[in-house]
């Protein structure tokens, strides 16, 4: 065979017209989770602050993460592309599509990380900045390398990753990672399982045929249920202990009572059906919990402020 027939053998990616390829590229960014994560690195600076932090150093913190975040995002793209192209809930991401190279991806995401300590280190400190890159590092070797393929707990251990940007909007303000910043990220760290597992149950046949060991796939249905419930009444007991560690006031200490209990109810009401309904209820539910939950601590925080 000749090398120009070998050469038409190959596949080929598709045309892709620069408005196309530039989506893709913010499609590799992954950006409603990033959205997420920002909503929690606000109000750890407002907490930080105890009443609103300079916007310069709101928005750098927030570029900085989004710059982060974004690399870490577009890496674990690469990593997870032979999953993705399994899974009918992944399988249109860009990777897969072929809309970009891997090796585009990974030189798109490694420089968005070096911008991105740069830009930290440059505009709030040199914590603030490790911290970042450093929650990079654990989601990409750590989760999505190792964890994710090897145990049904990757999620539980993996899920520090997401729970990083407070300690980052905490450093940023302060310079330091106080007790508060650790409550808080122990908060986000509890949140991740049931919000995750939520998910995982109503793909669990998309995880099964990718081969990826997802609680729901490996204990069954009807087990990750409890677990979420378990998790769930000890999250809600850990947002509480929030307040002695910063001596929240009322707004928060309502509100973290009022969502937490709306928590458990939806949480028991999966725990009895184990329906792909219920679980989709508590995946939405988790993510209004945990933004309004992060906008009380910043309310409250105001509110004290002006007292």
């Amino acid at each position: 065979m000749s090398a120009a027939d070998a050469g038409a053998l190959r596949p080929h990616a598709p045309a892709v017209g620069w408005r196309n390829r530039l989506s893709a590229y913010v499609g590799l960014t992954k950006p409603r989770i990033i959205e997420l994560l920002l909503v929690t690195t606000v109000p750890a600076m407002v907490l930080a602050e105890k009443g609103v932090p300079s916007p310069w150093l709101v928005l750098t913190v927030l570029f900085g993460g989004t710059l982060a975040a974004g690399g870490a995002n577009t890496i674990n793209c690469v990593c997870d592309r032979d999953i993705d192209e399994k899974m009918q809930r992944t399988h249109g991401r860009p990777l897969p599509l072929g809309l970009v190279t891997p090796e585009e991806a990974l030189r798109f995401g490694i420089g968005l990380e070096i911008f991105a300590f740069v830009w930290l280190w440059a505009t709030t400190n040199l914590l603030a900045a490790t911290l970042a890159v450093s929650a990079t590092a654990f989601y990409v070797f750590v989760y999505t390398m190792w964890l994710k393929r090897t145990t049904a707990q990757n999620i539980v251990i993996g899920g520090a990753a997401g729970a990083v940007p407070v300690l980052v909007g905490w450093a940023a303000v302060t310079g330091r990672v106080g007790l508060p910043a650790w409550v808080m990220f122990t908060i986000i760290f509890m949140w991740t399982p049931p919000h995750f597992w939520a998910l995982a149950l109503k793909y669990k046949d998309d995880y099964a045929a990718a081969g990826v060991p997802m609680l729901p796939v490996v204990a069954g249905p009807k087990a990750a249920a409890r677990q979420i419930l378990a998790y769930s009444v000890v999250l809600v007991g850990v947002t509480l202990t929030l307040c002695p560690a910063a001596q929240m006031g009322p707004v928060y200490l309502v509100a973290a009572i009022v969502l937490g209990a709306r928590f458990l109810q939806v949480a028991g009401q999966l725990n009895r059906d184990g329906s792909a309904k219920a679980a989709l209820r508590l995946f939405s539910y988790s993510i209004t919990y945990l933004g309004l939950l992060f906008a009380a601590i910043a309310v409250d925080a105001v509110v004290q402020h002006r007292l």
